[in-house]
């Protein structure tokens, strides 16, 4: 298996060789140069299998080989063996024909873990192998940085440098990172936002001289593992219900659009799914893009559901890619005009993209509203993430009969601010987790300045 990217420039690389490079050289991110498809009998014989199997089947193609079977089998059991619930990520029924997919039974409480403890073990793998140490630096919105540090904290040739937004992610999501004490983990808040951050790691990325040598690994959804992956449990939970013997539609919370393009990926190895959802909050870009062909920068609005307060969807470029029949020059000359202007896909283009997808887009005040409603009709309380996906899903259910997923992305717990203000006295935090709050914190307030950050990453690395 080859990967290349999005834009067209950027030379083909392996497996390994992706996992370790994360962004293209071309600014581009990188894609299969095949898709492989599974039968449908292969398909259907997923079903009743443990997870870590189903897991080992559906990402062995994408490695191709170059980790042998029994040490990916390995790798992939020890990373779902952390995960609190024997199905690592149980389907929950909300009536006849709607269910949420819990994805937040890993040691960070959200779907980010999913990906996050299958990837720092194979970065070590990778790393150890070939006698290198790495520094990895991303930037999170909430989520990404404390499953990223779960999944690192213990990496023997790992150094991880986290950037999020100071003030502006939830208390739990700050302490699960800042809490963290290894050696190998430095938490910096920026005084600025996500995409502050980002922008700052992708620059990183760009010109990595400031590490005189040592390789800068990404491990937010830039790196294509992080996809191969969540495209799992799209496979896991759609043959549950009945797959491939029927189709199936997934409602996913959607920011940064890594998630949903797992999902599309899942699609075209073969999994029937006849529409995904995008549920998006205030900062709606997908919904614009999809309703109004409006792929247009806005301000970021502060909701209550952080983790989606997200103005640049990175991984929108993948499925760009294929809408435009994998033109990497059409893309990257869509996403510079983007950078400065209005812009606005081709007609063909979207098209393509409205035969699969859908999007809702829900306000703060709807998201307090649908956390009273979803616990009224189903004793459930969610997060303010999963409550945009079930308000979504509720709206563009599809045809009748059809199951709907929806993808609960986070314990209600990470977000108890929401949930008071839903008019719950909280939700308590799992046992290994009941004492954070009086945990202490090791975290560096920064600013939103390329040198000062670059600089003190060279610094305090190992």
């Amino acid at each position: 298996m080859r990967y290349i990217s999005t834009r067209g420039q950027a030379p083909a690389l392996s497996f390994e060789e992706v996992v370790l490079t994360g962004m293209a050289s071309d600014g581009g991110l990188y894609v299969p140069e095949r898709i492989p498809r599974f039968t449908t009998d292969e398909l259907a014989d997923m079903a009743g299998l443990p997870y870590a199997e189903i897991a080992f089947r559906v990402m062995r193609p994408y490695v191709g080989g170059e980790i042998d079977d029994d040490t990916f089998r390995t790798i992939v059991r020890d990373a779902y063996a952390t995960f609190s619930h024997d199905a690592v990520v149980p389907l929950n029924q909300l009536d006849a024909s709607h269910f949420l997919l819990e994805l937040f039974h890993g040691p960070t409480l959200a779907f980010k873990d999913v990906a996050l403890q299958l990837l720092g073990r194979i970065l070590d793998h990778f790393l150890k192998k070939r006698g290198e140490r790495a520094v990895i630096m991303g930037a999170t919105s909430g989520d990404t940085g404390s499953a990223a540090i779960e999944g690192c904290r213990h990496c023997d040739n790992l150094d991880i440098f986290i950037l999020h937004p100071h003030q502006r992610v939830s208390e739990v999501q700050r302490r699960q990172m800042t809490t963290v004490l290894a050696d190998n983990v430095f938490n910096v808040a920026i005084e600025g936002n996500f995409d502050d951050a980002q922008a700052m790691v992708k620059a990183s990325f760009a010109d990595q001289g400031f590490l005189n040598g040592t390789r800068l690994v990404a491990v937010n959804s830039i790196n294509w593992a992080r996809i191969m992956a969540q495209i799992v449990y799209y496979v896991a939970s759609a043959v549950a219900l009945g797959a491939p013997q029927r189709p199936v539609n997934f409602c996913v919370p959607s920011a940064n659009f890594g998630n949903v393009f797992a999902g599309y990926m899942a699609h075209r190895m073969g999994l029937p799914v006849e529409r995904f959802v995008i549920a998006t909050n205030a900062n709606d870009i997908l919904h614009r893009t999809l309703a109004d062909n409006d792929f247009s920068k806005r301000d970021l609005v502060a909701t209550l559901a952080p983790s989606m307060d997200i103005v640049v969807s990175s991984n929108f470029e993948r499925l760009l890619f294929e809408a435009y029949e994998r033109d990497g020059d059409a893309v990257r000359e869509l996403l510079e005009r983007f950078q400065s202007e209005p812009a606005a896909l081709a007609e063909a283009p979207l098209s393509r993209l409205r035969e699969r997808f859908v999007s809702h887009s829900v306000d703060d005040a709807t998201i307090l509203e649908v956390i009273r409603e979803a616990h009224h009709r189903t004793q459930e309380i969610l997060d303010p993430h999963t409550a945009t996906g079930y308000r979504a899903a509720e709206c563009e259910r599809g045809e009748p009969g059809v199951p709907m997923v929806t993808l609960a992305t986070a314990h209600p717990a990470k977000f108890a601010e929401a949930v008071v203000k839903a008019g719950f006295p909280g939700v308590p935090l799992p046992p290994h987790m009941d004492d954070l709050l009086e945990r202490e914190e090791r975290y560096t307030v920064l600013t939103a300045e390329l040198a000062e950050v670059q600089k003190f990453v060279a610094e305090q690395r190992r």
